[in-house]
């Protein structure tokens, strides 16, 4: 099944199928021990590599949690820091108790 994909989605797919690739050759592992290690088959890791918009996200984060990335990922959609949020959440600073006179 063909994806539509906008050309910036597939040049992202393809250098992060590229990165993969990359990190896989210098630790000197071959495809198929690899594949094994994520618990996927040889050419599911092919399509990784190659970028195919078909794979499932989780082969991704076993990938990078085998290459012990997956911090990376959650980067990804973390939370947006908020300065309005920020002073929400403060704690309230005690108020002096007013002077009787």
């Amino acid at each position: 099944m063909q994806t539509m994909l906008s050309d910036n989605l597939h040049t992202q797919l393809t250098r992060m199928g590229a990165r993969l690739r990359a990190e896989r050759l210098a630790r000197n592992e071959p495809q198929a021990r690899f594949a094994a290690r994520l618990g996927i088959s040889v050419p599911t890791l092919r399509r990784l590599e190659q970028g195919d918009a078909s794979a499932q996200i989780g082969h991704w984060l076993a990938a990078l949690e085998v290459l012990g990335r997956l911090p990376d990922a959650e980067a990804l959609l973390a939370p947006r820091y908020s300065l309005f949020d920020a002073a929400v959440d403060a704690p309230k600073a005690r108020q002096r108790a007013r002077q009787r006179t």
